[in-house]
């Protein structure tokens, strides 16, 4: 029995492993055109990190979604979505 269950725990994670974003080209192309910022997020969903400076309309956010193989990151001003840009190879 615990062998199954690791077994199970071991399915779970491979499959889990295979839900994320894709690469950063798959990230940008899910993006690509997307002027608005619940546009992307609807897009994209939730950024796995999110950060913002600024005081009202004069506001900027950086949200930086994870790929397999780095990061992309969005610069948000106001309600649109104005840089993107892709690094690492996240490791």
């Amino acid at each position: 029995m615990k062998h199954f269950m690791w077994a199970c725990v071991a399915v779970l994670a491979l499959t889990l492993a295979g839900c994320g974003r894709g690469t950063k080209q798959d990230v940008l192309k899910k993006a690509d055109g997307i002027g608005k910022k619940a546009d992307l997020e609807k897009a994209l969903g939730k950024p796995d990190s999110f950060s913002s400076s600024g005081i009202g309309p004069l506001t900027i956010e950086t949200w930086t979604y994870k790929a397999s193989d780095g990061e992309v990151v969005f610069l948000i001003t106001g309600d649109t979505v104005t840089i993107k840009a892709a690094g690492g190879d996240g490791k």
